[in-house]
């Protein structure tokens, strides 16, 4: 086992201070930053493809599951990375600071497809793509890790949590207002998705900055650079983190069908009703994908009342009852409620889901002796990226199967049909199983102050051992 990294005993949790809001605030930048890339891809890739390159979109629905499952290997690979790596910027922040501008500078590549022909345009996606899930892996991996090393205290990882959903609701509101309401109305949708991306590369920058400057690395760690062997050890004895993934892989399917078919729910499902406008997309978009700027500052107030664990498996409720309004909803107003408490229930899983792996790396560190917050990040990452490949591709695939045609400015009656239907049934029966496996998640709020009790004391002996009394 590696040398440890501290010569005196570790201070207890409740020695330290809660994080000071310019703490809180700079690492929810950071997320924001992310986003730029994960969200702007996420919302408008598929609509790229299919209205802009001309891609089918049974085509683009592969596009995503494979370059997706490759970004959860490259999740591994990073995870890697960062349980091998320390410097003197501390573990996870020398990432953030060596990879942000490929980060967003292949997010650029992704909205610019400067070929011809259809079969390098493909070749072109699917490069350009997977190049921004390797950078993002190598970005996101060690930001997400940064939460757990910065504080134990369970409020106050719910307040980076909620930071977090802040900063990312907050780059989905700009990509809302800015980019949304022309994907219909454009006269050049392809500079329009070009100009953005050079933009939000400037505004990226800034927030992974200002992440950098103000975040600090706290956590007490014996063991500075985690071999393979102790990242295998501690995650095979991880089973809340398993339980975790299971249940964070079917809530983000069931996530990225609502995200991918925004737009279309937007300018085609919903375009049918009376007094439905342009402004549709913006809508659309904010009150599902970017509800987390407005619901994410609840999370330490439903963990305080409710705990992580009741306060997802409610969130999971409330979705899939957004869910079965908007798929039998019989007009405008009604399927916009439908599609609120769709996003209300999506933006707190994600509050709380974050959250819930901090503690896990804690039941890892209980369970062996070894904090691998990396690989523990990494493990958990590989199942939502896989959720969301299968997810996006989901999507892509029930255009294609109810016929979708992008060169229709106004679809037949049954795609219209099949597109409200698609994006209501389909995510809430993922939602019902993600709420499901949640209900056996073993860590309540005061199994983890146990786990934390326990992780002092064996700190505190190993410390006597090694040191003695001095």
């Amino acid at each position: 086992m590696s040398t440890s990294t501290a010569a005196s005993a570790p201070r207890t949790d409740q020695s330290r201070p809660h994080l000071a809001p310019k703490t809180i605030f700079g690492y929810g930048a950071g997320d924001a930053g992310c986003n730029i890339a994960f969200q702007m891809t996420g919302l408008f890739l598929l609509v790229f493809y299919t209205d802009v390159a001309g891609i089918d979109p049974a085509h683009a629905g592969s596009i995503f599951l494979f370059v997706k499952i490759w970004d959860a290997f490259a999740d591994i690979f990073a995870g890697r990375m960062v349980d091998r790596t320390m410097t003197r910027w501390g573990k996870f922040r020398p990432f953030i600071l060596w990879f942000s501008l490929p980060l967003l500078a292949s997010n650029l590549l992704c909205f610019w497809i400067p070929v011809e022909s259809y079969t390098l345009k493909i070749v072109w996606a699917v490069g350009s793509y997977a190049l921004l899930g390797l950078l993002y892996s190598m970005v996101n991996i060690p930001y997400g890790s940064l939460a757990g090393a910065m504080s134990q205290n369970p409020v106050d990882r719910s307040r980076l949590s909620a930071a977090r959903m802040v900063g990312s609701g907050s780059t989905i509101l700009l990509l809302s207002v800015i980019l949304a309401p022309q994907i219909k109305s454009a006269d050049n949708l392809a500079a329009t998705f070009l100009v953005t991306s050079v933009i939000f590369l400037v505004v990226g920058m800034v927030m992974f900055m200002t992440t950098f400057v103000t975040s600090r690395e706290t956590v007490y760690r014996e063991v500075a650079k985690v071999s393979f062997k102790e990242t295998i050890q501690t995650l095979r004895h991880n089973g809340p983190l398993l339980r975790l993934c299971l249940s964070s892989f079917f809530y983000l399917t069931g996530q990225n069908v609502v995200s991918a078919l925004g737009i279309y729910i937007a300018n085609h499902a919903l375009f049918q009703y009376a007094g439905a406008g342009n402004w549709l997309a913006s809508v659309v978009t904010i009150i599902t994908t970017g509800a987390v700027l407005y619901v994410g500052p609840l999370g330490p107030g439903v963990t305080r009342k409710l705990g992580k664990k009741v306060g997802f498996m409610s969130a999971c409720v409330v979705a899939i009852t957004g869910g079965i309004i908007f798929g039998l909803a019989p007009n405008l107003i009604i399927s916009l409620v439908g599609l609120f408490l769709i996003g209300f229930g999506m933006a707190l899983l994600n509050t709380m889901t974050w959250a819930l792996e901090s503690d896990t790396v804690e039941y890892g560190e209980f369970k062996t002796g070894i904090r691998t917050e990396g690989a523990t990040y990494a493990a958990f990452s590989f199942t939502r990226k896989v959720g969301q490949a299968v997810g996006a591709a989901i999507a892509s695939y029930a255009l294609a199967y109810v016929g979708y045609n992008g060169e229709l400015d106004v679809q037949p009656q049954s795609v219209l049909d099949g597109i409200q239907t698609s994006a209501a049934i389909l995510p809430a029966v993922f939602f019902l199983i993600a709420l499901l496996i949640m209900s056996r998640y073993p860590l309540t709020e005061a199994k983890f102050q146990e786990i934390l009790a326990g992780i002092q004391a064996n700190r505190a002996k190993r410390h006597a051992e090694l040191h003695g009394n001095s």
